[in-house]
C-alpha cells in the first residue's frame, strides 16, 4: 500500500483531521493525505473486547429464547402473561407485539415516571402519533403509567393541575411529559 500510493499522496502525521479521525485514531501513526482526505491508517484500527456477553443469549434459538426467559424477574413473566392473553381489537399485531417487547426491554417500568407498572395500570403511547405520521413500530411505541398517558393528552389546564398533583409530578417528569406533548403538537405543561 506504502508503495502504490507513494506517487498520489503525501505520507506523513495528519496536522488538521476530521472530527471522526479524531475520535477513532490517534494522531500517533503516519497516513496517506490524497486529495486533501487522510486515510484510515490499518495499524491504527481500535477494537474493545466485549465483556460479559454470551453469544448463546440470542431469540434465534430455543436455547436462548429459554436463557433469556429464565433471566426475566417473575413479577415481569406474570404481567408479560396477562399482556399476551389481553386483546384490542382495534389494535394491530404489530403494535401488540411491539408493546410486549418494549414492556420486556423496559424492564416492566414507566419510560417517565419510571415506576413499576402492572398490566392494568400499562398504557403503550405512540410517541409520534399516528395521526401525525407515527406508526405502531417498536420505535415509535413508549410503555406509560395510564395516568401519565392521559397526562399527556390532555387539554383541561385544571384537570391537568389537579391529575399532577395526585401523582406527584416533580420537574424533571414535567420536562419528560413535555418533550411527549411536543411530538403530540399539544401546549406545554406550566
Amino acid at each position: 500500500m506504502y508503495n502504490r500510493l507513494k506517487p498520489i499522496g503525501k505520507y506523513a502525521h495528519p496536522t488538521n483531521p476530521p472530527p471522526t479521525y479524531k475520535k477513532f485514531y490517534s494522531l500517533g501513526f503516519k497516513t496517506f493525505k490524497i486529495a486533501g482526505i487522510h486515510l484510515f491508517p490499518i495499524a491504527n484500527v481500535q477494537t474493545k473486547n466485549v465483556i460479559s456477553f454470551t453469544q448463546s443469549l440470542t431469540p434465534f434459538t430455543v436455547k436462548g429464547r429459554a436463557q433469556i426467559h429464565k433471566n426475566l424477574h417473575k413479577n415481569i413473566k406474570q404481567e408479560i402473561a396477562l399482556l399476551m392473553e389481553s386483546k384490542i381489537p382495534t389494535r394491530s399485531v404489530e403494535y401488540m407485539d411491539n408493546r410486549i417487547s418494549r414492556y420486556s426491554m423496559k424492564n416492566g417500568k414507566c419510560e417517565i415516571t419510571g415506576l413499576f407498572l402492572q398490566a392494568h395500570d400499562l398504557h403503550c403511547h405512540h410517541f409520534i402519533p399516528i395521526q401525525l405520521g407515527g406508526s405502531d413500530k417498536f420505535h415509535n411505541l413508549r410503555i406509560l403509567h395510564k395516568d401519565v398517558h392521559k397526562l399527556i393528552h390532555m387539554t383541561d389546564i385544571i384537570k391537568m393541575n389537579l391529575l399532577m398533583k395526585k401523582l406527584g409530578i416533580t420537574e424533571p417528569v414535567l420536562q419528560k411529559i413535555n418533550k411527549y406533548r411536543e411530538a403530540c403538537e399539544l401546549e406545554q405543561i406550566k
